[in-house]
């Protein structure tokens, strides 16, 4: 008989499961709202963090791309320094079960959950205003993002605001499971992340920073040399008053340099704005504190790039440990399910 799940309140650390989809290049919303928190968490909690390629699949792409964006981001990840000996790091798809139980998940998650899925429409509109063509894929990977957190016994998902959502439809499915078919899934927690994750972009302060904007003028990249940085964001839209403070609705730009400077700084935004008058001044010490924050990590992300080898052997132990976890919480689904793979 394969054993229950451990349960989620017995005084074990927590054990945290994150995601990163393939973008390439780093940008500083990926960095202050995932990576750097990865690797404060690495040494709190039983952490496991992944490359999710497989999500990347949900929109055409050229053959090879998704592979080298996925190396670029993995080499990215770890020169802002995710520890592999103190957490596990792999690429989703070298790992078969995620793709196994999100079947699964299909089978316990209702057409209706998946429609009103707000990033799913949004993708749809995208979609629709471009080649036109919807995926699948895309509509049901709501269920391979449950498939992953569920993977791996996990209790506690770090998401913002735009991914609660997922995180709910996970613990539906999952208690549906449980209900079905008896104790199977640890039930999982979004947790917030820290202040200063949701980094807009710099041109369009009302939007996600993000790769699928047309211009990269309100990006900050990791790649980005100290003159693109500063001049970026000298560019950056603010507004027509004069005052320097953080209200999100009111002053959306110039509270979204607040909240980069403070998390680059590690204030708040209310803090990072004391003693700064004018927004010319604002803008240089938010370039200067980003500067200096992406320096060693630049540097680390050089090396690496020297070495693809070594990237590429510390994903592997990763997809290892990760192979382990996930092997044991399927030989669990199957023996519940009753199938004759059980």
């Amino acid at each position: 008989m394969v054993p229950s799940p451990p349960s989620a309140s017995d005084g074990a650390r927590a054990r945290v499961f994150s995601g990163i989809q393939p973008s390439g290049v780093l940008h500083l919303g990926n960095l202050l709202g995932a990576t750097l928190r990865w690797t404060e968490v690495q040494h709190q909690a039983d952490a496991i963090f992944c490359v999710v390629d497989l999500h990347a699949l949900t929109v055409p792409r050229p053959p090879g791309e998704i592979g080298q964006a996925t190396l670029d981001m993995a080499t990215d990840v770890l020169a802002s320094g995710l520890d592999p000996e103190q957490c596990i790091f792999f690429v989703q798809s070298t790992v078969p079960q995620h793709a196994e139980l999100a079947w699964v998940m299909q089978t316990v998650t209702a057409f209706g959950e998946l429609s009103r899925m707000t990033q799913f429409k949004e993708k749809r509109d995208r979609a629709e205003a471009g080649d036109g063509f919807i995926s699948a894929g895309l509509f049901t990977y709501p269920a391979l993002m449950a498939a992953d957190i569920l993977l791996y016994d996990t209790t506690e998902v770090p998401v913002g605001d735009d991914q609660g959502q997922h995180v709910e439809l996970t613990r539906d499915a999952a208690n549906r499971f449980n209900s079905r078919y008896g104790d199977t899934f640890v039930i999982p927690q979004a947790t917030l992340p820290l202040a200063g994750a949701r980094v807009m972009d710099l041109q369009a302060p009302t939007n996600k920073m993000s790769k699928s904007t047309d211009t990269d003028a309100g990006i900050i990249y990791l790649s980005d040399t100290p003159a693109a940085i500063t001049k970026k964001f000298k560019r950056a839209v603010t507004d027509s008053e004069t005052e320097v403070r953080y209200d999100r609705a009111a002053k959306p730009g110039v509270s979204n340099l607040l909240s980069i400077l403070g998390a680059a700084t590690g204030r708040t935004p209310e803090a990072a704005a004391e003693g700064i008058e004018r927004y010319g001044d604002l803008k240089v010490a938010t370039a200067q504190a980003v500067v200096e924050l992406l320096a060693p990590i630049q540097a680390r992300a050089a090396e690496l790039r020297d070495d693809p080898a070594e990237v590429r052997r510390q994903l592997a132990r990763g997809t290892e440990r990760a192979t382990e976890q996930a092997a044991a919480v399927m030989d669990r689904v199957w023996d519940r399910l009753g199938t004759l793979r059980s």
